[in-house]
């Protein structure tokens, strides 16, 4: 279990907070050996994610914390998204038609498909009133 790395990141229900994560995703890379390719990708997915819950998950305009872990467990990455919104479980929603045209398809939706793409496991759970997404990739 030595092999164990885990990084906390916190941020507001605002879309401008997405920019300062990137770049603590990025050191973080860095810092964890991980390649660009799968920094970015980190990057991607947890955007994706955070715009559906920034967006979607809160019915108030208050501010919200959302709290998202990153750990890396030998050669297993797991991302962990904690929000306080309303129940929503993106694995539910329906996935996109890729076949379609881009003007036919349904706005938004392709976060979820594009996380499944790039991750290997999508896990949802509503505990204690949070939303949990978990997501792992074996790399």
């Amino acid at each position: 279990m030595g092999n164990k790395k885990i990084k906390h990141f916190v941020v507001e229900n605002q879309i401008e907070e997405l920019s300062a994560l990137a770049e603590g995703i990025d050191d973080l890379a860095e810092k964890w050996d991980l390649s660009q390719a799968l920094a970015m990708n980190i990057n991607l997915v947890i955007e994706e994610a955070l715009s559906n819950i920034i967006f979607y998950a809160f019915t108030d305009n208050d501010k919200h914390e959302i709290k998202i872990s990153v750990s890396l467990n030998n050669n297993m990455l797991i991302i962990k998204i904690t929000d306080n919104g309303i129940p929503f479980n993106p694995l539910e929603q329906q996935q996109p038609d890729i076949n379609l045209p881009a003007e036919d398809r349904p706005v938004g939706g392709l976060g979820i498909f594009l996380i499944s793409q790039i991750m290997d496991e999508m896990h949802y759970a509503r505990q204690k009133n949070q939303n949990i997404l978990t997501l792992n990739k074996s790399i």
